[in-house]
């Protein structure tokens, strides 16, 4: 296949993903959900693909086989520590979960722990950070718009008004 703007797909679909085909394959990777540098620098390596090669250009053939690395890492020879779902709750296997997958899980984990209402669960529920970071100056964002410092008190415009009143009523 030649390497003309003419044959290069505009977009290549990986993991349920559509990819840039005019990224080079390691950084198009970074755009699916679950796929970091490390992991995605471990991929065109086990899928013996040239990582700066431009996606658009990957023949269909090579295309499947980063699609098989992505989704069985171990079976191709991926180290367990590079997987981000190591000793799962539920079934206790290790595996790397991607995509909408990733999002199912993580939500499952956080009503897990309100569930059983764990310290972190309790933590999650009030919006505030659960790995002991310090509130005082950060974290504002979760806790809505709501202005620190000092508040004025309104201007009394109403007070005029009061006296328009009674002096309608005094004419009839």
């Amino acid at each position: 296949m030649e390497q003309t703007p003419q044959n290069i797909k505009h977009l290549v679909r990986v993991a349920n993903t559509d990819l840039d085909g005019f990224k080079p394959v390691y950084h198009a990777l970074l755009r699916i959900k679950g796929v970091a540098v490390p992991f995605a620098n471990m991929v065109c390596f086990l899928a013996k693909v040239d990582k700066n090669i431009k996606m658009g250009l990957l023949p269909d053939s090579e295309i499947q086989k980063l699609n098989d690395v992505i989704a069985n890492p171990l079976k191709h020879g991926a180290p367990i520590w590079m997987l981000n779902r190591r000793k799962d709750y539920d079934t206790n296997e290790d595996r790397h979960v991607i995509t909408g997958d990733l999002v199912f899980v993580l939500d499952n984990d956080i009503k897990r722990l309100k569930k059983i209402k764990a310290y972190r669960g309790a933590r999650h529920t009030a919006g505030q950070p659960t790995r002991g970071q310090r509130t005082r100056s950060n974290f504002r964002k979760n806790k809505g718009k709501v202005r620190l410092g000092v508040q004025r008190k309104k201007a009394t415009a109403p007070a005029a008004a009061k006296d328009a009143k009674p002096a309608a009523k005094g004419k009839k």
